[in-house]
């Protein structure tokens, strides 16, 4: 990689890293759905008159929103607003690394190889621990909800990723190009909507409407952050990695993200895990390295 690239990939990581903390401390002031809704009307304007339309049908754009915004964030939202901490979040949501390509086998043909299996099944065993200890009557426990929702997170996200690359093929075969961030940008409009129904669903309207006329400096950063900082720079960074390095090199360094978050969920959030999640959270990369060994080789061979 080159150097510009290295620190680009740092800085991807932070953000996405950080972004589990920010959305915890949106949280105290702002309801969940209310707090997704807001990220993607800030996501979408006013950029959305800056960005062109992507290169794709309206039908993906619109169930690519739906599985983002609607189905991956108001899952992961939902679950840290009742209890899930961010930093259990953060290593639970990269379960998306093996849900994509079971999906991408049962959608788009695409083979799943023995790496992907191994690594799925430690992976697994790693999930395991963390249930263990987080289920339960002490200080680490997390309603079961919370868990369940959080595992509805990743499925959602490895669905946004094989809509998305269903439409970017189509645009391949139309000599054609799908631009990320525009995708993103523009199908930023479909939450919004839908995430105010549910929070009027799950909170009363006086308290959706005390929620935005009550907003502190803390939530109207969380707001900015996860709408530009994690939303629009961090696909920005990621499209330029995806689009310059074989995907086999870029895929995992979110991996890298639970490191960071861990971090900053400690040092902001004074969480801490137990040595059974600490357990779980080393088990899981160790199956993300291993189902990513290209990774790793392509370094040992630099």
């Amino acid at each position: 990689m080159k150097k510009r690239d290295i620190l680009l990939s740092t800085l991807l990581v932070t953000l996405w890293g950080v972004n589990f903390t920010v959305i915890k401390l949106g949280l105290d002031g702002v309801p969940s759905m209310l707090l997704v809704s807001l990220r993607f009307l800030l996501t979408s304007f006013p950029a959305i008159f800056f960005v062109k339309k992507p290169k794709t049908e309206l039908k993906y754009i619109i169930l690519y929103g739906l599985t983002v915004g609607v189905g991956q964030f108001a899952c992961l939202f939902y679950a840290m607003q009742i209890g899930m901490p961010a930093g259990i979040a953060s290593i639970v949501l990269q379960i998306q690394a093996f849900i994509s390509p079971l999906m991408a086998m049962s959608f788009l043909n695409e083979k799943l190889n023995s790496k992907h299996i191994i690594g799925l099944l430690i992976s697994a065993a790693g999930l395991t621990f963390i249930a263990m200890a987080s289920i339960g009557n002490n200080i680490n426990s997390v309603p079961v909800l919370a868990f369940i929702l959080m595992l509805a997170a990743p499925a959602f996200w490895a669905a946004s990723n094989i809509i998305a690359r269903i439409a970017s093929d189509k645009a391949a075969i139309k000599g054609e190009k799908l631009n990320m961030v525009s995708m993103v940008v523009w199908s930023g409009l479909v939450p919004p909507v839908p995430m105010m129904i549910l929070a009027l669903i799950l909170d009363t309207p006086e308290t959706i409407l005390n929620a935005l006329i009550n907003l502190n400096a803390t939530s109207i950063f969380a707001v900015f952050y996860l709408a530009y900082a994690a939303t629009l720079i961090g696909y920005g960074i990621w499209s330029i990695l995806i689009a310059s390095y074989p995907m086999s090199m870029v895929a995992p360094i979110p991996l890298l993200v639970p490191i960071v978050a861990l971090l900053s969920a400690r040092i902001v959030l004074s969480e801490q895990l137990s040595p059974l999640q600490w357990t779980g959270f080393i088990v899981i990369l160790t199956g993300l390295a291993i189902a990513n060994t290209n990774f790793i080789k392509y370094f040992q061979k630099r």
